[in-house]
């Protein structure tokens, strides 16, 4: 038997570290999926990549140009799910890159397909309550990542100690939108600025 364990992070970068996380622990990467907000263009859509793959805080195009090298030579080939991140549009989020098992579900909420859209997607795929799922869209909306993985029942509690390593304390945050007048998620509303998700990753450091 297997179950669906899934955690809000505060940023891609986050994200893509539990994903390596659980690559590292067993995890098959076609068991693993990754949304993340891509508000702050931290993803190259053309060219497929992104200036910080080895997760240490700095531009890797930076990087490479000081050691005379290019991106993958610093930081080598992107391997697991990351190859196979890609683009689109989710209405009230706006720009999100994801891979995985829930990009179908994805790809049905982007085009408004999905029984409640993204709220719809999640709850149906990725093991959240209902409440959850509020918080976690919303949290995606604010610039934050969702990572999911379909793990043995067996190997369930060492996973979930895994991604708990960086994840966003769901109780506690669902409290902080309240209290900032925040009721439940909106997919009418709009997508957050750059700054508006500088400022919110601000809040939670």
């Amino acid at each position: 038997m297997t179950t669906t364990i899934s955690r809000l992070y505060n940023s891609h970068a986050e994200a893509r570290s539990a994903v390596r996380d659980l690559e590292a622990a067993g995890v098959s990467h076609g068991d693993i999926s990754i949304i993340a907000s891509n508000a702050d263009n931290w993803y190259d859509a053309k060219n497929k990549t992104y200036p910080d793959r080895d997760l240490d805080g700095k531009d890797d195009r930076a990087e490479g140009a000081a050691t005379g090298g290019g991106i993958g030579a610093l930081a080598g080939g992107t391997a697991g799910l990351l190859a196979g991140l890609g683009i689109m549009a989710i209405p009230g989020v706006g720009p999100v890159v994801a891979a995985g098992w829930l990009v179908a579900a994805l790809t049905g909420a982007a085009a408004g397909g999905a029984t409640g859209g993204i709220i719809g997607a999640l709850s149906q795929q990725a093991g959240l309550s209902e409440e959850e799922t509020e918080v976690y869209a919303e949290g995606l909306r604010r610039g934050g990542a969702i990572v999911s993985a379909r793990v043995a029942d067996a190997d369930a509690a060492r996973l979930q100690a895994t991604m708990d390593r960086s994840a966003v304390r769901i109780a506690d945050r669902a409290a902080a939108y309240r209290k900032s007048g925040w009721s439940t998620y909106d997919p009418n509303a709009k997508p957050y600025t750059v700054d508006e998700v500088m400022r919110e990753r601000s809040l939670y450091r």
